[in-house]
């Protein structure tokens, strides 16, 4: 028994052919975990890297929109505290340099400033009926009359003292 013979080839060894059947499973998990790993992008997975840029445009945007406003560096740095102060900064600098270039004028705000709301005025607590505020006057005179009672030293049982 010499092996296994192939159409137009030499004979297959029987440790080539284990060899083969081996590898071919093993091609396939490669292949397998490539697919998936190049679909993580589609699942909506952010590598670190595009976390920080994502962050890094933003703190631009906002510092930007802060110079277009009129708004002083400090002034955008304490309205927006989660932001990276460096991206603000570069936003900032950045929108500064434009307006200077094309001689742009800072737009202030529209928005009006919210004018303080009167404090609400207290509701009147609805008033129980009277049967059910006697019946809580008398439960609690009861209860005092009960820690009264609790509270009075009782006085020596005499017979019980001369018996020992």
């Amino acid at each position: 028994m010499g092996g296994l013979k192939s159409v137009g080839k030499a004979p297959i060894s029987a440790a080539e052919l284990r060899c083969q059947t081996m590898l071919r499973p093993a091609v396939h998990a490669v292949l397998l975990a490539a697919a998936l790993l190049a679909g993580c992008d589609m699942l909506g997975i952010e590598s670190p890297e595009k976390v920080a840029a994502a962050r890094e445009a933003e703190g631009k945007a906002v510092g930007s929109a802060c110079r277009h406003a009129g708004r002083a560096i400090e002034d955008c740095y304490t309205l927006n505290r989660r932001i990276d102060k460096a991206a603000i900064f570069a936003g900032w600098r950045d929108m500064n340099d434009y307006m200077r270039e094309n001689k742009i004028d800072t737009v202030p705000p529209v928005l009006l400033a919210q004018a303080p709301r009167p404090a609400p005025e207290p509701k009147p607590e609805p008033k129980a009926d009277a049967k059910i505020d006697a019946k809580a006057a008398d439960a609690k005179a009861a209860y005092v009359e009960v820690e009264k009672a609790i509270a009075k030293p009782r006085p020596k049982d005499t017979k019980a003292a001369h018996a020992s």
